[in-house]
């Protein structure tokens, strides 16, 4: 129970209000609280931008060395599929840091796609070791507690009928 000039706790029967001391008069109303999801949803969109982003910059460093230190004729005595399999992760990244920026968009702008988008990049980061999983864990303890998923939708429609 909370007083209704300053959100403070109050015990019932408490006369006034202990720190901006308004007289309580009747039954003191009930604040309701945030759930996870709503108090975590932002951030979670955000750390899923910047993972997206440092997923980026190793790519893209990733492909370009490669490109240039392993290519066939490179002057590298390395194995020409070494070549070809370092490219394809690159690509790999690239996609996955893609998908990541568009899921933590969503997710920003609560589109009901992205929640089922971002738990399943959050499974595939979990081997991302140490970032990934700290993202990846982070996620799933918002987004996949109990009554979440409705929260979510709840979420979805507030920001769909404003």
């Amino acid at each position: 129970m909370f007083c209704d000039g300053c959100g403070t706790a109050v015990q019932v029967g408490q006369p006034f209000c202990s720190r901006c001391g308004k007289q309580i008069v009747g039954t003191v109303a009930m604040m309701p609280r945030r759930g996870r999801v709503q108090e975590h949803i932002h951030l979670v969109g955000i750390l899923w931008l910047a993972l997206s982003a440092f997923n980026v910059i190793g790519g893209v460093i990733l492909f370009i060395m490669a490109n240039t230190f392993l290519a066939p004729g490179g002057g590298a005595n390395a194995p020409h599929f070494l070549h070809f399999l370092l490219s394809a992760v690159a690509i790999f990244i690239l996609v996955k840091s893609l998908t990541g920026f568009i899921a933590g968009w969503g997710l920003t702008q609560r589109e009901p796609w992205a929640r089922i988008l971002v738990l399943v990049l959050a499974f595939i980061s979990l081997f991302n070791v140490p970032f990934g999983t700290a993202v990846g864990s982070y996620t799933m303890w918002v987004l996949l507690a109990s009554g979440s998923e409705e929260e979510y939708d709840t979420l979805v429609s507030a920001r769909a009928a404003a």
